[in-house]
């Protein structure tokens, strides 16, 4: 469910219409809705009730922006971050360093020292080499380093080959068959507390099964090293439940995801963690761009938009589909091409599709834009980065400004040899 509904004849953000957005900020825009996300947020924990001990980071990576931050922060969340730069964003929505939770393969030495330094809640560790690496840097500063061992369950998420984490031919996590020896060398740094393991196996997952299996294999996992006389007090799950792009999209509830859960983990004696992302802010936002003009086609026409592949990216990397609806619908349909004005092939958001009429100057929003959307952005083509809003009921307030080419620019500079 989200808060973007016709009003009248006319797309509004909760109380707003978004043609008043777009006349004030101008296109391409995202537009957040902070009662979708609220709704999101307490609809997850909600899930996980049955259990014990919960600890929810939302995965910073889906929607970095401060605001939908401190939202979170407000409503209980902590981080999952997976840079310096996301660590430093949370600190500043106001999430506490003891709720952030640092996943990623490429740590650097920067980034470990900055965030022992900063008090964060859990390290998650790729690999033994970066476990050595923070218990010396740890160690230097007088103090344990609080973490977990991510392990690659080989267990196939059943999603888009570039969002699939978990199998064994991935780049994240230590092998599951090596993994109890390294806990156990672990568990030995003077650096380290070891506090227990963390699995994630893709992103948009829409099947539960394959998530069931592999939480069934880290349980194992964790009886195995306990059987070795080490503590395990945190599980971390990961996160990456689907929401559903199309009207048609039939994707697990967070409930249900609850529910399998607690068939497999409710009596660990553990702290459960979670990790998610798009579950929470994926419908929660909009896209609103501005018809530059419809341009006849071999086939169907082209309609293109003034936002591109730079704005939301996701089209042009996973072919992925997002909704696209007009601001102000006159009833009538055509099948259309729907692309930017990016200098590439691309720069497709779809191809034969039916879709509101519209023409020259009208606006219309692309759906399910809240996660991977503005953080995905880029200037390609000396473009403008993409503003964001956030909608509060009846008020609404730019929450990243506009940054021009212009800015761009005057960041660079040409060297004296060659003026």
């Amino acid at each position: 469910m989200d808060h973007f509904a016709l009003n009248d004849g006319e797309l509004f953000a909760e109380d707003v219409p978004l043609a008043a957005i777009a006349r004030e900020v101008g296109t391409p825009v995202y537009v957040y809705s902070r009662a979708t996300l609220t709704r999101h947020a307490r609809v997850f924990r909600e899930a996980l009730a049955e259990l014990p001990s919960v600890h929810i980071a939302f995965a910073v990576k889906s929607n970095p922006n401060v605001a939908v931050l401190r939202l979170l922060a407000n409503e209980g969340y902590g981080a999952d971050v997976v840079s310096e730069g996301e660590m430093n964003r949370a600190l500043a929505g106001g999430i506490p360093a003891a709720d952030i939770v640092f996943s990623g393969v490429g740590k650097t030495r920067r980034e470990l020292t900055a965030a022992v330094k900063a008090g964060i809640g859990q390290f998650n560790l790729e690999s033994e080499e970066e476990g050595v690496e923070l218990a010396e840097i740890a160690a230097s500063l007088g103090l344990r380093a609080p973490c977990a061992l991510r392990v690659n369950p080989d267990v196939d998420a059943r999603t888009h080959a570039k969002i699939s984490t978990g199998k064994a031919d991935n780049k994240f996590g230590v092998p599951y068959d090596r993994a109890a020896g390294i806990y156990a060398r672990l568990s030995a740094l003077a650096g380290l507390d070891m506090k227990g393991l963390a699995v994630h196996i893709g992103s948009q997952i829409s099947d539960l099964e394959p998530s069931r299996l592999a939480f069934i294999k880290m349980g194992e996992l964790m009886e195995a090293i306990r059987a070795e006389g080490l503590s395990v007090t945190h599980m971390d799950l990961g996160g990456g439940l689907g929401v559903p792009y199309k009207a048609s999209d039939s994707l697990p509830t967070p409930q249900e995801y609850g529910a399998m859960v607690v068939s497999v983990a409710k009596d660990w004696g553990v702290t459960l963690m979670f990790e998610p992302g798009r579950v929470i802010s994926g419908n929660s936002g909009v896209l609103v761009t501005e018809v530059v003009r419809v341009k006849e086609g071999v086939v169907n026409p082209f309609v293109v938009v003034d936002a591109a592949m730079n704005d939301l990216a996701r089209p042009a990397m996973y072919d992925a589909w997002h909704d696209f609806a007009a601001v102000k619908p006159n009833g009538r349909t055509m099948t259309a091409n729907i692309v930017g004005p990016i200098c590439e092939s691309s720069d497709t958001f779809a191809m034969g599709r039916e879709i509101d009429e519209v023409a020259s100057g009208d606006l219309a929003i692309f759906r399910t834009a809240g996660a991977y959307g503005a953080t995905m952005a880029n200037t390609y083509n000396s473009r403008a980065l993409v503003p964001e809003v956030m909608v509060d009921g009846g008020k609404w307030a730019v929450v990243a400004a506009r940054i021009e080419p212009e800015t761009i620019l005057s960041a660079e500079t040409v060297p004296d040899w060659l003026a």
